[in-house]
């Protein structure tokens, strides 16, 4: 057995734990860089909080989705500005551009040069400044990730700048930033931190250490997600929830992803997609194609078993077989008002670019089976 684990250098999980913020600034820098949400004005506690014991910081709201321009630009920015540190607080987007932007300070080649997929896959030469990330929902993990999602607008779709050295100094996850997430936010984080949960404990990276994380993520986001949709001020929920996205972004950091992640790239990119919600639509046709894979191999039996698992994970049912699984997935599919690909604007004839691009990703390489192109159009099909 081998595997090779690497996770922020500090996790502080507490309620009220935001509060603490300047104070931990202070360890790394005194020219901040706050990166926020579309609505900066929210965060102006924190900027107050920030002016009074290091330099003003500089302001960068992401609306939206980062794209390649707009990472540039802010990196561009944040540079001049002789910013030492940056600080993301906010929704995976903005965590992903804070990633971005504290590897680009240091890091002045063009971004392409960076970037998997549509760039040229190099390797960061200089370390990144000191990074805070403090998720404000509860879904990508964005918050532990040594990932930084961009949205390739001339090519469509949605790629990584990759390090290790990405990784957030200090991670800060207070849950009772998160009650004030509408529900449809909710539903749409939620599934896709499930998503993540059961993606790394299936996939070809997955050991014994992201394991134990994704069961422990599972049975939260099980019992708790249904119930912060429903009542946003439970903070047990919250906590349960927010746990469950901690810990699928550990998994998925240091065991990857699968199939599901692969189709939410293109999906993202090309139409636009909000990414929770890609998985949402695909991840019970995923998981079956995927058994159905596996069944036809008896070497796969060990991953086989960790589908029953899954299920009985889910149902609570000591007896459960795969199938009940992706049943209760597509029971709290229904139960969040999760949408077909045809009402995301996703037409039969977009089959066959969706696969290519699909398989061509590089959360494909996870998934615990190689999938033909038939069996992703299939997959496309299914969740139509």
């Amino acid at each position: 057995m081998h595997f090779d684990f690497a996770t922020a250098a500090r996790i502080i999980f507490e309620p009220k734990g935001a509060r603490n913020i300047p104070t931990l600034a202070r360890e790394f820098g005194s020219h901040p860089c706050l990166v926020t949400g579309s609505r900066p004005e929210h965060a102006q506690w924190l900027v107050d909080a920030l002016s009074a014991d290091l330099d003003s910081p500089l302001i960068i709201s992401i609306s939206g989705e980062p794209d390649t321009d707009i990472i540039a630009e802010a990196s561009e920015n944040a540079r001049a500005h002789g910013c030492d540190l940056v600080i993301a607080m906010g929704g995976g987007s903005v965590m992903d551009a804070g990633k971005a932007i504290a590897a680009l300070i240091t890091n002045t080649d063009d971004l392409f040069d960076y970037l998997e997929v549509v760039g040229k896959g190099l390797p960061l030469k200089e370390t990144p400044v000191p990074l805070i990330t403090v998720p404000t929902t509860a879904g990508t993990g964005s918050e532990v990730t040594a990932n930084a999602v961009v949205l390739s607008q001339a090519h469509d779709v949605k790629v990584s700048l990759r390090s290790r050295s990405m990784i957030a100094n200090i991670a800060v996850v207070d849950p009772e930033l998160m009650v004030s997430m509408p529900s449809s936010v909710t539903a749409a984080t939620g599934m896709d931190a499930l998503t993540q949960l059961i993606e790394a404990y299936v996939s070809v990276g997955a050991n014994p250490m992201t394991d134990g994380l994704c069961r422990e993520g599972m049975r939260r986001a099980a019992r708790s997600l249904r119930q912060a949709c429903k009542h946003g001020n439970d903070i047990e929920a919250r906590t349960d929830m927010a746990l469950a996205s901690l810990f699928s972004g550990i998994a998925l950091a240091n065991a990857k992803l699968g199939a599901v992640h692969g189709f939410a790239a293109p999906l993202g990119g090309q139409f636009h997609v909000p990414h929770g919600i890609a998985c949402a639509v695909l991840l019970p046709h995923v998981m079956a194609a995927n058994i159905r894979a596996l069944s036809d191999s008896e070497r796969n039996a060990s991953t086989l078993q960790k589908f029953e698992e899954i299920a009985r994970i889910l149902t609570g049912n000591e007896n459960a077989a795969p199938d009940d699984g992706i049943n209760w997935i597509k029971t709290l599919c229904t139960d969040l008002d999760m949408p077909s690909l045809p009402k995301l604007g996703v037409a039969p004839q977009d089959f066959g670019e969706l696969a290519d691009k699909a398989a061509n990703a590089s959360s494909m390489k996870g998934n615990p089976v190689q999938l033909g192109r038939e069996a992703l159009m299939n997959i496309l099909r299914q969740a139509s």
